[in-house]
């Protein structure tokens, strides 16, 4: 008897988590801007707009989850230039909420179709990249921290150490 499981792959369960962490991402947006309206709307798109080149590639949300974004040209943290490119789906809907009443509305007839492509590009492209990514040539990676102690270690883990015996 064959069991189905809601997340039966590792790409599946990342691409979960990548939408966890742009959650908090947007959350923090949304208190910024319901907090200080409408100074915090401007605050919350420029966090938006930047936070994904925070702390080598690391946005709060991403950080929470241990994801950080890296340049596919040189395969850096994400740069300023590149956060704000790969965020551009979620920024200019939201700069829209500085407007009342209209602004509003406006906001939500061009998020709604942005938040679909991500969602389109997430989970139909092999690589799991969402159109932020596409357009700013990133990509987000498990903030694995074995895998930088792995890549400090200078010798191979199948060669022999120099150790001294006990006597």
């Amino acid at each position: 008897m064959s069991k189905k499981y809601l997340l039966n792959s590792g790409i599946r369960l990342a691409r979960l988590s990548r939408l966890l962490a742009k959650t908090i991402d947007v959350f923090i947006v949304v208190i910024l801007s319901m907090l200080f309206y409408p100074l915090g709307v401007i605050l919350g798109v420029l966090y938006m707009s930047i936070a994904d080149s925070f702390q080598k590639g690391q946005s709060a949300g991403k950080r929470f989850i241990g994801f950080a974004v890296l340049s596919l040209e040189d395969g850096k943290p994400c740069s300023t230039k590149q956060s704000i490119i790969r965020n551009l789906p979620f920024t200019i809907p939201v700069l829209f909420l500085i407007i009342p009443i209209w602004g509003w509305i406006l906001a939500v007839i061009l998020l709604l179709p942005f938040v679909l492509l991500e969602l389109y590009f997430i989970f139909n492209l092999d690589s799991g990249h969402r159109l932020g990514d596409v357009m700013a040539d990133t990509t987000v990676i498990a903030n694995d921290q074995s895998k930088q102690l792995r890549a400090k270690k200078s010798t191979s883990w199948f060669e022999a150490e120099d150790v001294q015996p006990s006597s």
